[in-house]
């Protein structure tokens, strides 16, 4: 019995060796690492209350230690919040909570009295934005409490004022302000829709209200525009998102912003177009003067003579005239232009001939010619007669004697081309004379008063024989005469028969 007891007390002396050797093996292991980091916690509290755990005082932990935290209100106070260092607090608004130990702190449990009366604060936004602070919902306030308020708008809206209960908010157009809690209060935040109005230009002008550029206004907004063109243009109209223009034709206007828009006010270059015309008509279309028309413009022209003149031709600026020479055209606008319609005087010419040819060239009638025109004419004499000379308005006939020759046209003029007889004979009382073809005369009979002395006549076209005496017309319608002249019948040296 006593061998056994002796066994087995030597076994549990064993085994209690090696533990106290793994202890101590342990131990030594421990003490050559480096120690655990350990930290103070200070708790303290304000009046009303205290801290129930872990208490209040200085308390030394670990790194790392997860410490409870527990603050209990007493009657008539209510706890408020944790303060001091409060960076690893797992929730410094609630009574239980608890805080992990990185470093030494110092922290303070508040409480507050409860008032007697605390009011509700209702807080919303309109879209577009929203209360960040204290945040949307109902909260209750002590009496007489200053609640911050900020309001964040959404992209592409603005905050634009509170609404509601408004009396005791600081300033109601700032989204950041604050309310007094004198009551029970809803207030909302007002948030408006913005849009980008994007204002360019062609070439010849500028928009100058409200400018160039990208603007941004509230939905609704209706913006002012005015559009000035640069001298040598002119304002055609606003073009792009033009729906909400009120006059798209009109430089000032205005545009209601209800999306996003692009819009261009559109220039166009101008040029002066001026027109004349000579004597003897004028431009009826499109009348004359300085007329200003936008660049490519293709203008009607109209030139109309007056009576006893006709057009020429455009003259001027012609380079872009469809055609110079016409009375009805047109003029494509590429620049300054200054044209002239040109008209000439018109004269009459009545030619007519008598017995014996006619004239051919440019033959027999009235025909029209511009003022200053040369006009050949050209006589021929029928089989047995003879061109004599052209007479009536001759005075710019370049040889009334000669067949073929020319008028110059300087007024309405009427010319006879005068034929005679190739050749005739006349009787006397005891003679005859002859006239020939080449404008001479021969006479034989009794002479005794010179009546057949015609041998030196020329140019004679006609013939007549009286009694003892001779008559003859030469064909500048002069008139000789030979023979008895006791009463005078040859006493016609001076007479012109034109």
């Amino acid at each position: 019995m006593k061998m056994i007891l002796s066994s087995r007390r030597q076994h549990y002396v064993a085994r209690v060796s090696i533990f106290l050797i793994a202890v101590t093996l342990i131990t030594g292991m421990v003490g050559c690492g480096q120690p655990i980091p350990s930290y103070n916690l200070t708790i303290a509290s304000t009046a009303g209350g205290s801290v129930t755990t872990p208490g209040e005082g200085a308390f030394t932990y670990d790194e790392g230690t997860v410490v409870n935290l527990t603050a209990g209100a007493e009657e008539g106070y209510r706890f408020v919040n944790w303060t001091g260092d409060v960076g690893t607090i797992g929730n410094v608004n609630a009574t239980a909570t608890n805080i992990t130990m990185s470093g030494s702190y110092n922290i303070t449990a508040n409480f507050a009295e409860i008032p007697l009366v605390q009011y509700e604060l209702s807080t919303n936004s309109t879209e577009g934005g929203s209360i960040t602070d204290p945040g949307e919902g109902t909260y209750t306030y002590d009496c007489g409490t200053v609640v911050d308020l900020v309001a964040e708008a959404e992209k592409g809206y603005r905050f634009d004022e509170w609404t509601g209960d408004v009396g005791t908010i600081a300033d109601v157009n700032t989204a950041s302000t604050n309310i007094t809690m004198d009551g029970d209060y809803e207030i909302t935040a007002e948030f408006v829709k913005q849009y980008d109005l994007t204002i360019s230009s062609t070439a010849g002008g500028n928009v100058t209200i409200p400018g160039e550029g990208i603007f941004t206004y509230d939905e609704g907004t209706v913006v002012d525009l005015v559009a000035e063109a640069e001298e040598g243009y002119r304002f055609v109209n606003w073009t792009g998102d033009v729906g909400t223009i009120g006059n798209i034709n009109a430089t000032a206007t205005n545009i209601t912003m209800s999306g996003n828009y692009s819009i261009t006010a559109e220039f166009a270059r101008q040029y002066d177009l001026t027109i004349s015309s000579t004597a003897g008509g004028n431009v009826t279309t499109l009348g004359e003067g300085i007329f200003t028309y936008d660049e490519g413009t293709v203008v009607g022209l109209v030139a109309e003579a007056e009576e006893g003149y006709r057009f020429i031709e455009w003259t001027g600026d012609v380079g872009t005239i469809a055609n110079v020479n016409a009375t009805v055209t047109n003029i494509t606008m590429s620049g300054n232009y200054s044209i002239t319609a040109n008209f000439v005087t018109v004269y009459d010419l009545t030619i007519s001939s008598t017995a014996g040819g006619n004239v051919t060239t440019p033959g027999e009638g009235t025909f029209a010619y511009d003022e200053g025109t040369v006009v050949n004419l050209v006589a021929e004499a029928e089989e047995g007669y003879r061109f004599i000379e052209w007479t009536g308005d001759v005075g710019t006939i370049g040889n009334i004697n000669a067949t073929a020759t020319n008028i110059t046209m300087q007024g309405d003029y009427e010319i006879t081309a005068s034929f005679g007889a190739t050749f005739m004979v006349a009787a006397g009382g005891e003679y005859t004379v002859g006239l020939k073809s080449d404008g001479t005369v021969v006479a034989v009979g009794d002479n005794y008063y010179g009546e057949c002395d015609v041998g030196g006549w020329m140019d004679i076209t006609q013939v007549a024989a009286g009694d003892r005496y001779t008559v003859g017309v030469k064909d500048d319608g002069t008139v000789v005469a030979v023979g008895y002249n006791d009463c005078g019948q040859c006493s016609v040296s001076g007479w012109d028969l034109n």
